[in-house]
């Protein structure tokens, strides 16, 4: 079959807030032709399904759906989101999936035009990021309707219009965690308990009288039990008690892992702490020209932050359109010890701009009460900075850049130890 050829000044690939913000910002700042992919048949992202308030930002517009958190409800969010990135003269173009790739940035394209080629000055990819379902945590059972992530949940519930059921676990303390419940409470569910593995806080006890339902801290789920439906959640407690909780519907929530398929299938250089694309504080990914912004980089921020991202892409990407981009010859990579799992950005440059807000974004594997940030090279310490709160996991954390210039560019990767 033929395939269409077309060519753009910059094409961004997710239409989500960090690829919406990136597209109204590169067309409103003059990079010419931009051109938007979004797989689904609306762009957005995943506010589109959440209800919830809380919010907002620059250059989104506002709408007025407010929420029970105050701000914009997430919908109304997407809508300004989109709106923006019309009103600056982005092309923007829903139900076209990106299959692969016919060179260094040239895509190759499906959708109801039927198959393209589309080679661009410049890519911008912002694929967002998933929830790993039950079957990459491993937890064992049948296939029992019932089982949802927060996002197909959110999708059945607010989208689809679908019945859920009746009694319902929540897998996850994280905010996502609470947004489900939310979800659930809306679609008339009664919240049998929320479940995390990790051990309880002084904060549980606030958590479990806000929430209404029980908070079972240090438990983790063995399996499902039921066959064509859900009947229950098999769980295991740290001390070694087993129980079963009866319900017919599950969630897992939290665990986001990036949408790195296309970048992976571009032979782009994939960070193995954050599993999205290896990337420096200007977003260049390993390949010339193509650029990576959002949730792709580091799972899972806030919509306003991915926004923010968005917009700060198109600093460097106007200055490789100009021919004015002088990525550093040496960049050193950057790594983490246990209990930190990723860093983002994960390559650094003395001479290189600061990341977005100056910091870097940090992720733990486990609680850490007031930890120290130790930044080092070769055994030379470049950095130390102290938490003021505990470090939770599938909660950012941040460390200060201002050791950037202490780095020698020909040293070893740079270290960053949580003591």
């Amino acid at each position: 079959m033929t395939r269409l050829e077309r060519s753009v000044d910059v094409l961004v690939v997710g239409g989500g807030p960090a690829g919406l913000s990136a597209a109204a910002e590169l067309a409103a700042s003059g990079a010419g032709h931009v051109e938007l992919l979004e797989r689904e048949r609306e762009a957005g992202g995943m506010p589109r399904h959440c209800l919830h308030g809380g919010f907002g930002g620059r250059d989104t517009g506002r709408g007025p759906a407010t929420g029970p958190r105050g701000g914009m409800t997430g919908p109304a969010f997407a809508q300004g989101c989109v709106a923006a990135a019309i009103g600056a003269g982005v092309t923007l173009r829903t139900h076209v999936s990106v299959t692969g790739w016919d060179g260094p940035r040239t895509v190759e394209t499906t959708g109801p035009a039927g198959l393209e080629r589309i080679t661009a000055r410049a890519v911008v990819l912002a694929t967002g990021a998933r929830e790993r379902p039950r079957s990459a945590r491993l937890v064992p059972g049948s296939r029992p309707a019932g089982v949802y992530t927060t996002g197909a949940l959110q999708r059945a519930v607010h989208v689809h219009g679908q019945r859920i059921g009746t009694r319902a676990v929540v897998i996850g303390n994280e905010p996502v965690g609470h947004a489900a419940a939310d979800t659930l409470r809306t679609a008339g569910l009664e919240i049998v308990a929320m479940v995390t593995d990790q051990p309880a806080t002084p904060l549980s006890a606030l958590v479990r009288a806000r929430s209404g339902f029980p908070l079972l801290t240090g438990t983790t789920v063995t399996g499902l039990t039921g066959r064509t439906r859900l009947s229950g959640v098999e769980l295991r407690h740290d001390d070694g008690r087993t129980t079963t909780l009866r319900c017919d519907t599950v969630v897992f929530t939290g665990d986001f892992v990036p949408e790195h398929e296309l970048a992976r299938r571009g032979g782009l250089v994939l960070d193995p702490g954050t599993r999205g694309p290896a990337y420096d504080s200007g977003y260049r990914t390993s390949r010339s020209g193509v650029f990576a912004v959002g949730n792709l980089l580091h799972a899972a921020e806030s919509a306003r932050v991915a926004a923010a991202e968005g917009r700060a892409v198109t600093a460097p990407v106007l200055r490789f359109l100009a021919g004015q981009d002088r990525p550093a010859d040496r960049q050193v990579p950057l790594e983490v010890d246990s209990p930190l799992l990723w860093v983002a950005p994960n390559r650094v440059a003395p001479e290189a701009a600061l990341p977005l807000g100056g910091r870097f974004v940090l992720g733990t594997g486990r609680r850490l009460p007031r930890p120290h940030l130790v930044v080092s090279q070769d055994g030379r310490e470049l950095h130390r900075q102290r938490l003021l709160l505990p470090a939770l996991p599938g909660r950012p954390l941040h460390l200060g850049a201002g050791w950037l210039e202490r780095i020698d560019p020909h040293g070893a990767p740079v270290r960053i130890t949580a003591l």
